[in-house]
């Protein structure tokens, strides 16, 4: 396995690394990526459990889906720990998503302790701290970063503003920037109400229009909504190749499609669906 900076799946699940009965229905559940986590979801009485359980998620045979685990801060004694371990699972995640990044140190670090030849695990960093967002620009030159994810809960609760929308607006704003200026794909974080699919897909939309690419879940009914809503439609595609055959006509002057003007930055951003959609 080598590490391309992939463009990941829309649906990212996340899945506690003590519940082994959940470790099939999470990469069954029509997620691009199943992530274990042995960070938030497990009790410090519990690391060495959950980090020695972790491993049969890889084990499963015939997964559909990129599988990766969710480690301890390296600032942490468990996140030393994890490492160690991770280097030794005989079957071993193909994405490390690494929480509390602060410094591209971080990503070096995990790269450093896991990298083996014919192993190169995708790495993604968690910012969820207001300091990691002082130093996003540094983060975002780590050599192997593939991707970053926004850590909501994290940020509000260090921050002690709300988990709304409007109160995360500028946090989400500035890790699309900084991510689009790196060239990487940002996920959004989860939506934390479980049974309300309203919420849910109010929350997708407004993060595919932000420039999210996908969105973390927590619930296997989630990934459905995701998909659906991170999913080109038929006619978002069909009014893309519209916008390409107008600019092909007009000599990639401005034009009109369907009463709007049309010019350069919505040829570009039209030609760039298209292509999504046909490589896909």
């Amino acid at each position: 396995m080598t590490s391309t900076s992939r463009r990941p799946g829309r649906a990212w699940i996340i899945t506690p690394g003590l519940r082994r009965d959940r470790f099939e229905a999470a990469q069954e559940s029509g997620a691009a990526v199943a992530v274990v986590d042995i960070e938030d979801s497990v009790a410090l009485p519990d690391k060495q459990t959950a980090r020695t359980a972790s491993e049969a998620f890889f084990a499963l045979p015939g997964s559909p889906c990129t599988l990766g685990i969710r480690m301890n801060s390296l600032t942490t004694l468990d996140g030393i720990k994890d490492l160690i371990a991770l280097a030794a699972y005989a079957a071993r995640p193909d994405l490390i998503v690494v929480p509390k990044v602060e410094s591209p140190r971080d990503i070096e670090l995990v790269a450093a302790t896991l990298d083996a030849e014919g192993y190169t695990p995708d790495i993604w960093a968690l910012i969820e701290s207001p300091r990691a967002f002082d130093t996003l620009p540094a983060i975002m030159r780590a050599p192997r970063l593939g991707g970053v994810i926004f850590g909501s809960a994290d940020y509000a609760a260090s921050v002690r503003c709300g988990l709304s929308w409007d109160a995360l607006r500028y946090a989400r704003s500035a890790l699309i920037n900084a991510a689009t200026a790196a060239n990487i794909p940002a996920i959004d974080a989860p939506t934390w109400e479980l049974d309300n699919p309203d919420i849910l897909r109010r929350d997708a939309e407004r993060a595919k229009e932000l420039g999210f690419y996908g969105k973390g879940c927590v619930h296997p009914r989630h990934v459905k909504v995701i998909n659906d809503i991170f999913t080109p439609t038929a006619e978002e595609i069909a009014q893309a190749r519209a916008i390409v055959a107008a600019a092909d006509a007009s000599g990639g002057s401005v034009t009109t499609v369907d009463g709007q003007m049309r010019g350069t930055p919505f040829f570009n951003a039209a030609r760039a669906l298209v292509a999504k959609a046909d490589a896909e």
